[in-house]
């Protein structure tokens, strides 16, 4: 875990809302850590919730629904500090997009003290060439934040891995866990650069406490490996003895179409393997110098991520 110089006063008064995923998770562990005791998390996700009360009891925790007027609402005009992380991310249905990332965000705004302090944790597709839902709907929810007139400070945030991770390399490492043999379409040669988000909080962290001028930051990974040595470096810290099998592209392909006859929600899919041997590389800032927060070397953000005596073994719900 990075240290990061910034001092934050305990009783600060912080809300976070859609706090019970990945991100939400992994920001409660490290601000009780620090002895934080004005940790409060909002979220509809009552398992992921009921997950997060019984591994952090130092925080609060209330289910809301963002999108709905409610009692929730009181906590955001005593807050200090807003930790903005819902969001909509799959779905099949554009209104649940819009209701999620944009509705529940006038809520927020709304509601939020005009003396408090924000950080919204946007992401790298605002940026992007995409055009899908989620793009355009967490594009809008940036624009709204940054023109709410709240001090606040967006960061820009890639895919990201750590303890609580349900997806990525969590899913990766539980499905190694189950099977023999691994498969890796072609060489593997595909670049990744993964962020880490023990390092993304200890930046939120850090906002919280320098409370720089109002700006966006975009947030990636500070080192750049290939698919297969990442998997490699999975598969020793959570001690598998899989056995990694390179495919031909063609027949990986070809197994998956197959695969996808007989199951209509495949854990894995073409279009999925079509983006995996894509390299995927993203802009990188001087965050450590910016946040004064020390990038974690990958390998061993990967050793802590599987290897906690507690966190490594939660796992959080769909």
């Amino acid at each position: 875990m990075s240290d990061a110089p910034a001092a934050l006063p305990a009783d600060t008064r912080i809300v976070i809302t859609g706090g019970a995923g990945l991100v939400g998770q992994n920001l409660t562990a490290r601000l009780l850590a620090r002895g934080c005791t004005g940790v409060h998390v909002l979220d509809k996700a009552s398992g992921n919730l009921a997950i997060a009360a019984e591994i952090h009891p130092g925080a609060r925790f209330t289910e809301a629904d963002l999108a709905e007027a409610g009692p929730w609402q009181d906590s955001l005009r005593e807050a200090q500090v807003v930790i903005m992380l819902h969001a909509q991310i799959g779905g099949l249905h554009p209104e649940e997009f819009t209701r999620n990332n944009v509705v529940a965000t006038r809520n927020v705004l709304e509601a939020v003290s005009r003396d408090a302090y924000l950080v919204h944790v946007s992401s790298s597709v605002v940026e992007s060439a995409a055009d899908d839902d989620y793009s355009s709907s967490k594009a809008e929810q940036e624009a709204m934040v940054l023109a709410s007139g709240l001090a606040c400070t967006v960061l820009r945030a890639t895919l990201m891995f750590g303890w609580f991770d349900r997806k990525h390399f969590g899913w990766l490492s539980n499905f190694m866990a189950r099977v023999p043999v691994f498969p890796i379409p072609g060489n593997g040669r595909y670049v990744r650069q993964p962020l880490y988000a023990g390092d993304f909080c200890e930046i939120i962290i850090a906002s919280m406490a320098r409370r720089p001028p109002t700006a966006c930051y975009n947030i990636s990974g500070k080192e750049k490996m290939d698919y297969v040595d990442i998997i490699r470096l999975i598969r020793a810290a959570n001690g598998s003895r899989s056995l990694l099998l390179h495919l031909p592209y063609w027949l990986f392909y070809t197994l998956l179409k197959i695969y996808a006859v007989f199951d209509r929600d495949p854990p894995f899919t073409t279009a999925q393997l079509q983006a995996l041997v894509i390299d995927e590389v993203f802009e990188d800032i001087d965050w450590e110098g910016i946040f004064g927060v020390a990038a974690t070397p990958l390998h061993q953000a990967i050793h802590d991520t599987f290897t906690h005596p507690v966190y490594s073994k939660v796992r959080l719900k769909f």
